[in-house]
């Protein structure tokens, strides 16, 4: 046989080359790689669209008037930027983190109701990209883009009161931070990952304790994998010490600095002794019934989005490709499933805080939908986006009245009924109007936004009422340090709430307090105010001319002015 030389070999492919055969390969190629390219766009621009308008829906509540939670905060972050730590002139049982970081965003964004949720959209967002890179370091770009897109709907959702600044949105920003610094597996600087992965962590907790159920996420997580990798025994002993140490850091630098501030005494004791007595109200028996009844409705709007949750859930387990991510996942939902359920309330924002997990799972199902087509038939490829895109759009379809129609102010009488959200506003401003800065204002119910708005010092740390009804031991003792309190900072004005909701009483409530209040008022303070709340959509307001006798009365706020 002859032989070729180099060049004849060279020549020969050359021709090779200008075949049809190879041509058409070439052509095929290319036309594949284009079609590839412009799926990754089209990802890329539905999430961008699914994100620009969820910030076109924030933008739009921006002034929806804040409810009890976001009041609480707001008044403690008011507080403490006039340099009052937290629990001396406001208890309550949450950690302070939420209100530091009210605080922080009312020095950047202004103390009112717009920089308050100009802020949660701000927080909302970094979420948002944070699930982005959790899901492409856990499946890929696909998956973090379905993902982020997934979340930013479900947690902008009216059901889980999205567009309140509830302390579960501050949890899951840090939260998300540790997990994706918990994913990284490279040597270089991982001590440094670990101790920062454990420091976010444990700042979640801060902003609300059942957030611990994600450091024992994080902790077991990190401990398995260990275990997996082979680790001698001394290197994971190390390494879960570190991250240890990053997660107890926040929470002692706070017991230092109230130690200090002599606030101390009374965190110890709202957050710690309180906090158990209120995390065992709800009896065991009736935990099943209030998560089926709530949880039907979270789902209600997102079913679809919780439906490819749950396939991925399945399947991703036997699927060896994706057994990992989803048992990371799975994790992830369980030790989510358990903050949501301390307490056994169960209410609708509890739920924000599995919402990262039923989005990542969201997003490998997508993910993983587009991979078989990939492989089987990329001519339809584009099916998987449209199945993203139609699990997202009913959402926002059957919320599009709250989202998009119904008057910002008209929202609270929709989500919360009558609760005196909107009316907290004029009221506020009327008791503003008529004090000095250094008068003080007395509460009786759990309208912590009044103070706040009207930038008023409380009388009484008590701004929740709900404590001094619960069957607990220290409810008692509560009534009677709120009446001594009152009693010793005798404050200009006294609003009484006159609503069930503002007090939540049970059935053996200790009633002291109202007949102190009874005979207080009549004794100390003249009526001058007086807002009746007729219906959903019509409340009449009367400052300084109360009438003789009303038509109706039922759910009213009374606001009485010291006698001179």
């Amino acid at each position: 046989m002859r032989r070729l030389t180099k060049m004849q070999l060279q020549r020969k492919s050359l021709i090779c080359d200008r075949s049809p055969s190879r041509r058409n390969n070439t052509f095929v190629r290319g036309k594949i790689e284009s079609h590839d390219k412009l799926i990754r766009i089209a990802w890329w621009v539905l999430a961008a669209t699914v994100l620009g308008l969820t910030i076109a829906i924030r933008i739009r509540l921006l002034g929806i008037p804040l409810e009890r939670d976001e009041g609480e905060y707001a008044y403690a972050g008011q507080l403490m930027l006039q340099g009052i730590p937290p629990y001396r002139l406001a208890y309550n049982m949450k950690f302070p983190g939420t209100y530091a970081a009210y605080a922080v965003i009312m020095s950047i964004f202004g103390q009112t109701i717009t920089g308050i949720h100009m802020g949660l959209l701000l927080v909302n967002a970094a979420s948002v990209a944070l699930i982005f890179f959790l899901g492409r370091r856990l499946v890929n770009s696909t998956a973090g883009l379905a993902a982020a897109a997934s979340y930013a709907f479900l947690s902008v959702s009216p059901v889980v009161r999205g567009f309140a600044a509830h302390a579960t949105h501050f949890v899951m920003l840090p939260v998300l931070g540790g997990a994706l610094l918990l994913l990284y597996r490279t040597h270089r600087q991982a001590f440094t990952r670990l101790f920062g992965s454990g420091l976010l962590f444990g700042l979640g907790v801060l902003m609300k304790q059942p957030a611990v159920f994600f450091i024992l996420f994080g902790a077991t997580y990190l401990f398995a994998r260990d275990i997996r990798e082979r680790f001698p025994l001394k290197t994971i002993f190390l390494r879960n010490l570190i991250f240890g140490a990053g997660v107890i850091l926040p929470f002692g630098i706070t017991c230092l600095l109230l130690w200090h501030a002599g606030a101390f005494d009374k965190f110890w004791f709202w957050t710690m002794d309180y906090a158990r007595q209120y995390g065992s109200l709800v009896p065991q028996s009736e935990a099943l019934r209030i998560f089926v009844y709530n949880a039907r409705e979270v789902i209600g709007t997102s079913w679809a989005l919780w439906a490819l949750a749950g396939i991925q859930l399945i399947a991703g387990l036997w699927n060896r490709r994706m057994r990992s991510s989803t048992a990371f996942l799975l994790g992830l939902l369980a030790f989510s499933a358990l903050a949501l359920s301390v307490g056994f309330y169960f209410r609708y924002h509890y739920f924000i805080l599995v919402l990262p997990a039923v989005s990542l799972l969201a997003g490998a199902a997508i993910a993983e939908a587009d991979h078989l087509l990939v492989h089987r038939a990329r001519s339809i490829r584009i099916f998987a986006l449209v199945i993203a895109a139609g699990a997202m759009g009913l959402q926002v379809f059957r919320e599009r009245e709250l989202l998009f129609r119904i008057p910002v102010d008209s929202i609270p009488r929709y989500v919360y009924g009558l609760s005196p959200f909107a009316e907290s506003i004029p009221i506020a401003k009327y008791l503003r109007e008529h004090t000095t800065p250094n008068d003080t204002i007395a509460i009786l119910g759990s309208e912590p936004q009044i103070y706040f708005y009207s930038n008023r010092h409380s009388a009484t740390g008590y701004i929740y009422t709900y404590g001094l009804m619960e069957p607990q031991k220290y409810a008692g003792q509560m009534q009677c340090e709120m009446i001594r309190e009152i009693e010793v900072a005798r404050p200009k004005y006294l609003i009484i709430i006159a609503m069930e909701d503002s007090w939540t009483r049970w059935h053996d409530s200790k009633l002291e307090i109202f007949n102190w209040a009874t005979k207080y008022s009549a004794q100390n303070y003249t009526a001058v105010g007086f807002v009746n709340i007729v219906g959903a959509d019509h409340t009449d307001y009367f400052f300084g001319n109360i009438p003789a006798s009303v038509m109706y009365l039922k759910d009213y706020i009374l606001i009485y002015e010291r006698k001179s």
